[in-house]
């Protein structure tokens, strides 16, 4: 074997190993954003569906609260009015953390994404 053989014969099995390299890469990636966007789309599901539950439930709960306000109160009116006004200052108050969830949000979705 000449010294030309051997290089030639070096530089296929260097041009082989990229390639194998390259294709393994690829599905790794492949892989990857596959398991990604199904823990995406499994995040954003339980989410919409805890989340309406969680909805109806503080509806009932605002509305009774509303009405036995009003009972004590001798005016519904004004009993709706409290409840309401007790969501406007949650509403305030998350406003004012935004900041903070938002951080939170990004900490934990981050540890997922690129684990």
């Amino acid at each position: 074997m000449t010294v030309f053989e051997s290089i030639q014969d070096t530089s296929n099995q260097a041009i082989d190993k990229g390639e194998e390299y390259l294709k393994k890469s690829h599905e790794y990636y492949k892989l990857k954003v596959f398991q990604q966007l199904t823990m995406s789309i499994s995040l954003v599901l339980k989410s919409l569906l805890i989340g309406g539950l969680i909805l109806i439930g503080f509806v009932f709960i605002a509305v009774a609260s509303a009405i036995a306000i009003g009972n004590m109160l001798d005016s519904f009116s004004l009993g709706f009015l409290i409840v309401g006004l007790i969501f406007m200052v949650f509403s305030v108050i998350i406003y004012l953390i935004r900041k903070q969830i938002n951080s939170k949000v990004i900490q934990s979705l981050s540890k997922t994404f690129f684990e």
